[in-house]
């Protein structure tokens, strides 16, 4: 053991009844990485079930997508059929993780529960994401290959040609979230993206109608609607983009009235809260039969724009589940994208609660 794991380890002789947070306090770590670190000493035979592995309340569980992105960018003019000089990037995505690991650092305790390989890339998204989220609930497979995404850009950044691996989250399956029952009904807030399986979504979603769990449905893209279920009935909150709404509700989405409109038929579906993200014009919510639009920051600078969509979907549900009003969380969501747009990276590294107040108070 190291020196972490020796610490715990004396805590829990202790007083093997010491919650996870009290534990994590007196050891001055993310109440994540602690549950982290116990399930390593579990897996070990060094301790075994005790009082505190009960399943912890109040806990928001993401379940979908962890994968690995890699971006090669050719230096030159594109040569088919050859080899071209390359420059290559590398980092962890998938919906489900982002809106973790931004959660995380937001000071919320949540779990991911997904699948990833036995391999490589299943390690770099663990090791990256592990002291943001408790990684109990990630089911590793050794015959399977971690999800990854790979894009060829030319030297103007335009995409000549991208290939996605995700046959993996074909193993989200309903019986994998059976397993985990016990854990989920504890659960604050349910998030699902569809990376998922639609009988996953469908089964997620009434698992958690039935037990009057708030739940969040998360589009990827366009393409992966065809997981959607068919109704709404039970959902807290949907949040998707304009083509993800075209595509659902088989309309175009050209003005503000088709936007309404299309908020409408959202909730004629079944869902409670819908928010229809319109990019640089901002966003459209329909919260208790009213309408209305949040003009976007005005963002300087944009470097990149992946994440941004999840960072507002993150700060959006932070400010819900911590009593914020409807208004107060789509701006904090607003906040959190354009800060993102300025960042190279997925999810912001300097993203905190006292960050994220005081960019509000700016």
């Amino acid at each position: 053991m190291n020196e972490k794991e020796k610490l715990v380890f004396q805590l829990i002789q202790e007083n093997p009844y010491l919650s996870q947070q009290e534990m994590a306090e007196q050891l001055g770590m993310s109440r994540s990485a602690l549950a982290n670190m116990i399930s390593t000493l579990i897996k070990r035979g060094e301790i075994i079930g005790r009082a505190y592995v009960l399943p912890e309340k109040n806990q928001i569980i993401a379940i979908g997508g962890a994968n690995v992105d890699r971006k090669f960018s050719i230096v030159g003019n594109v040569q088919l059929g050859t080899s071209n000089p390359a420059k290559v990037s590398e980092s962890v995505g998938g919906v489900a993780r982002n809106i973790a690991e931004n959660l995380g650092r937001l000071g919320n305790h949540i779990s991911l529960l997904t699948t990833i390989g036995d391999d490589h890339d299943g390690v770099l998204i663990e090791q990256h994401s592990k002291a943001y989220m408790n990684f109990e609930l990630v089911d590793k497979l050794k015959d399977e290959k971690t999800g990854s995404y790979t894009a060829i850009l030319d030297q103007h950044g335009e995409l000549v040609i991208a290939m996605a691996n995700m046959s993996i989250y074909n193993q989200l399956s309903p019986e994998l979230l059976k397993k985990h029952e016990v854990i989920l009904q504890k659960a604050s807030c349910i998030v699902i993206d569809l990376n998922c399986p639609a009988e996953t979504v469908q089964y997620a979603k009434d698992f958690a109608s039935q037990r009057n769990i708030p739940f969040v449905i998360v589009p990827v893209s366009s393409p992966k609607m065809v997981h959607m279920p068919t109704d709404l009935n039970g959902v807290s909150y949907f949040i998707c983009n304009r083509d993800e709404a075209e595509t659902y509700l088989n309309m175009e989405l050209t003005s503000f009235s088709q936007y309404e409109k299309a908020i409408q038929q959202l909730h004629l579906k079944g869902a409670k809260s819908v928010l229809l993200t319109l990019g640089e014009n901002g966003v459209m919510v329909g919260h208790e039969e009213k309408i209305t639009h949040y003009k976007a920051m005005r963002t300087s600078q944009i470097v990149d724009v992946t994440g941004a969509g999840d960072a507002f979907v993150s700060a959006f549900l932070h400010g819900v589940l911590n009593n914020e009003s409807i208004e107060e969380a789509v701006k904090l969501g607003l906040i959190s994208a354009s800060k993102t747009l300025q960042s190279d990276k997925t999810v912001r590294m300097d993203l905190t609660k006292q960050n994220l107040s005081e960019w509000r108070n700016l």
